[in-house]
């Protein structure tokens, strides 16, 4: 009986080529440091550049045949396949530890939104959820300033075969956004294509783990981006975020219309009025109608959906989304109460939505 060696196996699998580029597999550097050997047993793992490599099952069967030729024809061969870079997830299987997902959007820019997403994020964090935030205005990201985390890098760690980028953490949430690698002083010149992709990636190749919210902060209007968002994730519930004036509210009106189309169908948590009132610092119980008086709380009576928070207009707001200090941070003040109040109210609306409704769908796109 031949006894083995590994140097046997290695100059045997030295005469197997690997069609991709005609080198052997042990130029290629295609065998796994696993080689085991037990009497005439035989196994080992072989690395291929990629899942889906069409030269897969012919390269192992003349791995196999090799062995049998150059050691012995009565070794017992078994060999495992391996490769350099992992499949992404599937889509229904992208985020599968995150509970739910909740689009924060606006009919037009302007409105506050992104100011509403962040202290609502950091409001739930408060309460003691687990939360993620995932900034999707590609051409205009402001979360990294409203975090003052803008000259954070993320980067990337490893993870079954995949390059998985860590979020930025603060004030108990997971933050990620394009923000974190363009030049914040350049426009971002992207297609449309170009700038799903990106999004994508920041979704299906992110390290967010367990996550009882994944907010999402969207851009302006309807676009590309929501589409693509549409496509990618099953989106628990969207909120929508208006001023009272009525230029504004059409805009909301034609968001709302989106997530509600039939091939959409994404439930509508509530409404968020955004600067409801002014309120003079020195006169807290002052309230000054600046934009209109409960233009989006007639709205969303008229639709049949909660409305959520009448945020004031206080200046601490501004300074505090400057200074990267939230203004939910101080529960105490005008708008820092009324940010908490949301952020319950998302909870409750959230579990009503769970019980009440059926689980979101991806829409599908067919092509004709």
């Amino acid at each position: 009986m031949t006894t083995i060696y590994p140097a046997l196996i290695h100059q045997a699998l030295a005469t197997v080529r690997y069609p991709g580029n005609g080198k052997s597999i042990m130029e290629n550097e295609m065998l796994e440091d696993d080689l085991r050997i037990d009497g005439m047993k035989v196994s080992f793992s072989l690395i291929f550049p990629k899942p889906t490599d069409p030269f897969r099952k012919s390269v192992i069967k003349a791995a196999e045949a090799a062995i049998k030729m150059y050691v012995d024809k009565d070794c017992e061969v078994t060999i495992n396949e391996k490769s350099a870079t992992a499949l992404p997830p599937e889509p229904d299987k992208l985020l599968p530890n995150v509970k739910n997902i909740i689009a924060v959007s606006s009919g037009k820019g302007g409105v506050g939104k992104s100011t509403v997403t962040a202290n609502l994020a950091v409001g739930l964090a408060k309460l003691g959820y687990k939360v993620g935030l995932l900034d999707t205005d590609i051409f205009g990201p402001s979360m990294p300033k409203m975090f003052q985390v803008e000259n954070e890098r993320p980067y990337a760690e490893q993870v079954d075969g995949r390059d998985l980028i860590v979020p930025v953490e603060k004030y108990g949430v997971k933050l990620l956004s394009i923000g974190f690698f363009v030049n914040p002083d350049e426009a971002t010149l992207w297609r449309g294509g170009m700038a799903c992709n990106a999004l994508k990636q920041l979704i299906s190749d992110a390290m967010w783990g367990d996550l009882d919210y994944f907010i999402l902060d969207t851009p302006p209007g309807t676009s590309d981006i929501h589409l693509t968002l549409l496509q990618t994730l099953a989106i628990t519930g969207a909120i929508i975020v208006s001023t009272p004036q009525q230029v504004a509210l059409a805009d909301a009106r034609k968001g709302i219309n989106m997530y509600m189309n039939d091939k959409v169908n994404v439930p509508i948590l509530g409404l968020v009025e955004n600067m409801a009132w002014f309120t003079p610092a020195d006169h807290p119980d002052e309230k000054y109608y600046i934009f209109g008086k409960d233009g989006a709380k007639e709205l969303a009576e008229s639709l049949n959906v909660p409305l959520l928070a009448q945020v004031p207009l206080v200046q601490g707001i501004c300074e505090n989304g400057d200074k990267g200090t939230p203004s939910v941070l101080d529960p105490a003040s005008p708008d820092g109460m009324a940010y908490m109040q949301l952020a319950a109210k998302v909870v409750t609306q959230v579990d009503k939505r769970n019980v009440e409704l059926e689980a979101t769908k991806r829409v599908e796109v067919t092509k004709q």
